[in-house]
């Protein structure tokens, strides 16, 4: 059996191209090798293509005998932590290779099981307030985790206030010469301020200084210091130096400003914190639809027995009733059914298969049981979905990552400057008490705090403005990077059509007749056109009887009169009549983009019944509207490429690909990423791992909850006209960015000179750092999107955050 050139999928059947040498499993993958070989845009040939997925495939060379465990970690904050949490599994007897995603907060662990097990690894990494556990575990600590988020800056602020207040009330009016200095040196005045003052503020820095000093010990563990290094040094700098004050009997402390640098930072980190876990939800709902058991058939008897799916040998048989999802990949023994298989290739249209069928394992027979023989390597073609998207998704890069690295320098800079400071002014004959509060006045004011939220609080914004307008932002660098999309893929059916099956034309001598006659048919069908002419039909009084079902076809007796109703195709023209009107029907209905059903009885078509997935009202403007920045608009569907052509005619569409196999979606959407930054809009669960494998992604909110967990964005209310939305603002967030940044910046260029030179005082260093910070959030709390999706200033804002609509067909 030879293999996909592109995706390496095995074929049996595959599609021959001797220009570029090549053997494709589906007519998608050719096309795409045909763009990206023919140098139209891009310098590379199909081989190059198929290297970049290849070494693109986060799957690790899994040595003899190693298992692969896939883990979720709660506690993980920044991108340093990916690097810790590899660090801490690769340090375990047992674990041959480690990596760990921040931006699905998972871990991928391969380890030999005979040295550790599962248990023992999780254990290993819940260490310094990580948590791991099984991605298909119900965690509670996850959600106490959120729900103490969601507090923590409330409680940051309230902790705060006793510090300010004694500050407000005794020690700033004597900074200000409104009480003389003697007023801090009395015996009640100290007792009561600076014993409680040095105090709480202790427990205020233990307590809510420890995620800020585990990210920095984090980051330094892994030799790439962070902002977590630079706020955490601002923050022990300013409160040792007001405790060592405090004790040695001065009563100039600067308590005020480790405490305000911490409730500043939370806050941020809150707001941060807020978009990030929009994205994570419960891990088992990835594996909601995945099959745990199978029915085995006794080798001498009907009887059946309940068996771990990991126990199924090929060779076996099983039994899988109506309803039910075939557990592997296998070949069909015995029975005929419609099977379903929308979840796993796109299909929108069940197929009719018999005896020697091949069947995918997750599709579902809806109509008779079936007995399924397991194939040669016990594999499910769902089971492949659901480890692509645990394995194509990974941390994203953006501007908080830039200025993460840039921390990577700032930090010693900083520290150098600070010392180099103090040493100078104590080397320029000034007293040591002095030369110390410069230094930690450079500190201080260089505290990257506006630098640090600048741009999460742009993000947390315009996820504020997203959700009033029906979109959720599940990943924070979509709204930085969705916008230099140079490639736009969607799905067909469920995205750019309404996933719902409705009849459009009745052909025939007697088209009231032959829709009579096939709704008497189909009436006994669970099919999804039948339900279409069921639908559309008048009620009948009609006998109906002896229905059968065989491939491709359905039959039955009305009154009397045998009537076959299936796929044109199968109408051998040596044995039926079929009229030229029927033919030329048949051809109309496929350049419409419909899906034509013959009806036929005493030797003769007799008619053709017409159903389609309609195209959604706006989806041409939608198309129309991304291509205004010379984007590239792709459609990639399952379905036949005889009922593409509406959408293949188009001219806002550059490309349709059609036939194409579920797992060969996630290599043709790389081929394209060659092509520039490539995003995928779609919605089956089939699109997960293609959604996940692509730059950006956007599901539908009719979307499967596999689908919606691979996105980057989810659209709401099924409203397809919302996704040019997201583009939107995702511009309008990335001039909202470079503001802050700017901002950020400026103000370090002036405060540290000011610091350095004595201008500042610490207390001083710390209102202007407060200053900025406050700067940046209130740039950032403008609103950038209005509730109808229009840019504006305002800062009105409405309600909406309704919870995601129900799956529909998938494609």
């Amino acid at each position: 059996m030879s293999t996909c050139t592109l995706c390496d999928l095995p074929v049996e059947d595959p599609i021959i191209d001797v220009a570029i040498d090549g053997e494709f499993c589906c007519r998608g993958c050719l096309e795409v090798a045909r763009l990206v070989d023919n140098g139209e845009d891009v310098d590379l040939s199909i081989t190059a293509v198929r290297d970049r997925v290849a070494a693109e495939d986060s799957q690790p060379d899994v040595p003899e005998g190693a298992e692969t465990a896939y883990l979720s970690i709660d506690g993980m904050h920044c991108q340093t932590c990916e690097g810790f949490i590899e660090l801490l599994a690769e340090e375990e007897d047992g674990v041959h290779e480690a990596r760990a995603s921040y931006a699905t907060e998972m871990a991928q662990v391969v380890y030999d099981p005979a040295q550790i097990d599962r248990n023992a690894i999780s254990a290993a990494l819940s260490r310094l307030g990580y948590q791991a556990h099984g991605p298909d575990e119900e965690n509670d600590s996850l959600r106490s985790r959120v729900e103490f988020g969601k507090y923590r800056a409330v409680l940051a602020a309230v902790l705060m206030m006793p510090v300010l207040i004694l500050y407000v009330l005794f020690i700033y009016p004597v900074y200000l010469g409104i009480y003389p200095e003697s007023f801090l040196y009395g015996s009640t005045v100290d007792a009561m301020v600076f014993g409680p003052l040095a105090v709480w503020s202790t427990l205020i820095v233990i307590g809510l200084g420890y995620p800020i000093f585990r990210g920095a010990y984090v980051s330094l563990k892994v030799g790439r210091p962070n902002m977590d290094v630079l706020i955490a040094i601002a923050v022990l700098a300013a409160y040792l130096y007001s405790l060592a004050t405090y004790l040695t009997g001065g009563r100039d402390p600067y308590f005020d400003v480790a405490v305000m640098v911490l409730a500043i930072v939370t806050i941020g980190n809150h707001l941060e914190s807020r978009v990030k876990r929009a994205a994570l939800g419960n891990r088992a709902d990835l594996t909601d639809s995945r099959v745990d058991d199978a029915r085995r058939l006794d080798d001498d008897s009907e009887a059946t027995e309940t068996i771990d799916i990991e126990a199924c040998e090929p060779g076996d048989h099983l039994l899988v009733k109506p309803g039910e999802r075939v557990p592997v990949d296998g070949q069909i023994v015995d029975g005929t059914a419609a099977i379903d298989e929308a979840l796993v290739t796109g299909e929108s249209l069940p197929q009719r298969k018999s005896v020697g069928d091949t069947v995918l394992g997750g599709s579902i027979p809806t109509d008779n049981a079936v007995v399924v023989e397991v194939g040669p390597e016990n594999t499910s073609t769902m089971d492949r979905l659901v480890e692509l998207l645990w394995n194509v998704k990974s941390s994203a890069t953006g501007v908080q990552h830039i200025v993460n690295r840039f921390a990577v320098l700032f930090v010693p800079f900083v520290l150098g400057l600070a010392v180099l400071t103090a040493t100078g002014w104590f080397v320029l004959g000034n007293d040591p008490n002095t030369a110390i509060m410069v230094g930690v006045s450079v500190l201080v004011v260089s505290c990257p705090c506006s630098l640090g939220i600048a741009t999460p609080l742009a993000l947390a914004a315009a996820t504020r403005d997203a959700t009033d307008n029906r979109i959720l932002v599940l990943n924070e660098t979509v709204l930085e990077r969705i916008d230099d999309s140079a490639v736009v893929v969607f799905d067909k059916t469920g995205t750019l059509t309404t996933g719902e099956m409705e009849l459009v034309d009745v052909a025939g001598d007697d088209p009231d007749e032959v829709l009579a006659m096939a709704a008497a048919v189909e009436r006994r069908s669970s099919h999804p056109i039948a339900a279409a002419i069921d639908d559309a039909a008048p009620p009948t009084t009609r006998s109906v009887s002896r229905f059968e079902s065989a491939d491709r076809t359905v039959s039955a007796l009305v009154d009397d009169t045998r009537v076959v109703i299936g796929h044109p195709d199968s109408f051998d023209a040596d044995e039926w009549t079929i009229p030229a009107e029927i033919e030329t029907a048949v051809t109309d209905a496929y350049e419409s983009g419909n899906h034509p059903t013959a009806i036929a009885w005493e030797g003769v078509v007799q008619g053709i019944v017409s159903v389609r997935d309609t195209p959604r009202e706006n989806w041409e403007r939608v198309v129309t509207d991304l291509t205004d920045a010379d984007r590239e608009i792709v459609v990639l569907t399952g379905d036949d490429e005889r009922m593409t052509e509406t959408f293949a005619n188009h001219p806002a569409i550059d490309h349709v690909f059609a036939g194409v196999r579920p797992e060969s979606k996630e290599a043709i959407v790389q081929g394209l990423r060659e092509r520039g930054t490539t995003t995928m809009i779609g919605d089956g669960t089939n699109d997960a791992p293609a959604l996940a494998s692509a730059d950006l992604g956007i599901a539908v909110s009719s979307g499967t909850d596999l689908a919606i967990e691979a996105a980057d964005a989810v659209v709401l209310d099924d409203r397809l006209d919302a996704v040019p939305e997201v583009f939107k603002l995702a511009s309008e967030t990335r001039g909202r960015i470079k503001q802050n940044l700017l901002w950020a910046a400026g103000y370090n260029a002036i405060a540290l000179p000011l610091a350095m030179t004595g201008v500042i005082t610490p207390l001083i260093a710390a209102v202007m750092m407060a200053v900025s910070s406050l700067i940046v959030v209130f740039n950032s709390k403008r609103r950038l999107l209005s509730a109808n999706g229009d840019q504006v200033a305002a800062t009105d804002s409405s309600e909406g955050n309704d919870q995601l609509g129900s799956p529909a067909h998938s494609d």
